[in-house]
């Protein structure tokens, strides 16, 4: 129980966004779902980290695979965190508790959630390895796939863990490549400050619009889809301001105003955000 609440305190400072639809979710399937964007949260905070080079976040992310693929329950917070230990001063807490996010999934879901954290890592030391160099359009659908998209998977396997519900899984990767492609297109100037950029070669923004409007799609089918339940009450809240963001930044502004997310957030939710 003191897991879980450290994990939402962690979680409602790292993301808003997922904090609301998180913490609405039922016992069970709320520390499943913690842990799973916990977890990927961790790793995404060392591929970003702007004050560590790429070869040592591509170490860093293997040491974090390589440990998971080994962990059982009662050793995977203690594992990673001695592995770890050499790097507190270089991480934010979100990372450097990976091991305790890895701990707070239910015991009959742990190992799909570690096993999807240890492929990201992977697949995340494979980008920091090179560059993040994205040329074509199969290397994007690689990228968004890997970071993203995956994890459109495993939601998928979190619902059908919980309560059955069924969900098709093309749809899911969509979901998941839709909100990536739409953050790239939100955090390019940035990306481009630190020398990385995730369009292909030549590509406008109009041109990775439409690839977020075409994946964004496939998102809305999968959602609507969905039974009335706690898949569908996730859902709703992050695709609905992934699509304001993206009419937003068509339209010329960085990003959604923070009124604009509460405003959102509370039509969605019938309650204050």
């Amino acid at each position: 129980m003191q897991l879980c609440k450290s994990a939402l305190e962690v979680l409602e400072e790292t993301s808003r966004t997922f904090y609301i639809p998180i913490s609405r979710l039922p016992s069970g399937l709320q520390e499943a779902v913690a842990s799973a964007y916990l977890c990927m949260r961790a790793i995404d905070e060392i591929e970003d980290a702007p004050t560590i080079d790429n070869a040592l976040k591509a170490k860093l992310l293997q040491i974090i695979s390589l440990t998971l693929q080994a962990a059982t329950h009662e050793l995977a917070a203690n594992d990673l965190s001695t592995a770890l230990s050499d790097y507190k001063d270089l991480l934010p807490e979100v990372s450097i508790r990976v091991g305790d996010w890895a701990l707070l999934a239910p015991e009959t879901i742990a190992p799909r959630v570690w096993d999807a954290t240890a492929a990201m890592a992977d697949r995340m030391a494979y980008w920091a390895n090179i560059n993040w160099t994205i040329e074509t359009q199969a290397d994007l659908d690689r990228y968004t796939f890997g970071v993203a998209g995956a994890v459109g998977l495993l939601l998928s396997d979190l619902w059908a863990w919980y309560d059955g519900t069924p969900t098709n899984r093309s749809h899911a990767i969509g979901f998941g490549r839709g909100l990536q492609a739409v953050n790239i297109l939100r955090n390019h100037t940035e990306d481009l400050a630190r020398g990385v950029d995730f369009f292909p070669n030549n590509w406008s923004h109009e041109q990775l619009q439409s690839y977020a409007r075409q994946n964004l799609a496939l998102a809305d089918a999968y959602t609507t889809a969905l039974p009335l339940g706690p898949a569908l009450d996730f859902c709703r809240i992050p695709l609905t301001l992934a699509h304001a963001t993206l009419d937003a930044l068509s339209q010329g502004e960085t990003k959604l105003s923070r009124n604009t997310v509460l405003d959102l957030v509370k039509q969605l939710t019938n309650s204050p955000a």
